[in-house]
């Protein structure tokens, strides 16, 4: 039975505590404005239900998370996006 880590074998390499860190991809391509009648680009923003995914999860800033919000609102609005989904992808 193996019983240290050096006597347990691999294919390859574990991945323990390699993540990518997130960046801003507004910051990182230096967009300034959201459109919000682009509702294909405002979609990969909201999860099946129809709701804004956190920030924790798309690695948007803060100040691009409230500009996303804000378009999605527009959107919703103007009934570009639905407010309530059941499977919305």
């Amino acid at each position: 039975m193996a019983t240290s880590r050096s006597d347990i074998k691999f294919l390859s390499a574990p991945k323990i505590g390699t993540e990518r860190k997130k960046y801003c991809r507004f910051k990182k391509n230096k967009i300034r404005y959201i459109d919000y009648k682009d509702e294909t680009f405002l979609l990969t923003f909201i999860n099946e239900q129809g709701k804004l995914l956190p920030r924790r999860l798309t690695g948007n800033s803060l100040k691009y998370q409230r500009k996303i919000a804000q378009a999605v609102k527009r959107a919703r609005h103007i009934a570009l996006l639905p407010y309530v989904a059941d499977l919305l992808k």
